[in-house]
């Protein structure tokens, strides 16, 4: 039986785990620009890595930002989605947040395939489709 375990990156060799796993599912395989995919914000955030048996599988970050708490960058690599890699990243994302106890709505701007793995943690769409990165979305806000 597989072990997956979803950590908050806290070294050095993580966050490059992290980093390789966003580079190869967003700007290699969904064509964001590197510009665009690690921003400003990459020393601010507070990243996440998911190990299947000590392999690195799935990466995210959130951060505080002037509207809330910005769920971003979740990425599963090609080959491990549809193995509750993406919910086991939201649920530590979410769990760390309400440890941390940083005050203010959760939001996330979600790619229009990944609405449901969202939804299934309470999160609502709110207001129009948009274009990001070339990528369809919508803003999801978690109603509590």
């Amino acid at each position: 039986m597989s072990l997956m375990k979803t950590i908050l990156v806290a070294n050095e060799s993580d966050l490059k785990a992290a980093y390789k796993i966003r580079e190869e599912v967003f700007v290699i395989e969904q064509q964001v620009s590197r510009e665009d995919e690690f921003d400003e914000f990459e020393e601010e955030s507070h990243h996440f890595l998911t190990l299947l048996d000590d392999e690195p599988v799935g990466a995210a970050r959130w951060r505080t930002t002037d509207k809330g708490i910005k769920l971003e960058r979740f990425a599963v690599a090609r080959g491990y989605r549809g193995r509750g890699v993406g919910k086991s990243l939201v649920r530590a994302v979410l769990d760390h947040i309400d440890q941390v106890k940083v005050p203010g709505k959760l939001y996330l701007h979600a790619q229009l395939d990944a609405i449901p793995l969202y939804a299934h943690f309470g999160f609502e769409i709110v207001g129009e489709q948009f274009t990001e990165c070339g990528i369809e979305h919508r803003t999801m806000e978690l109603v509590v």
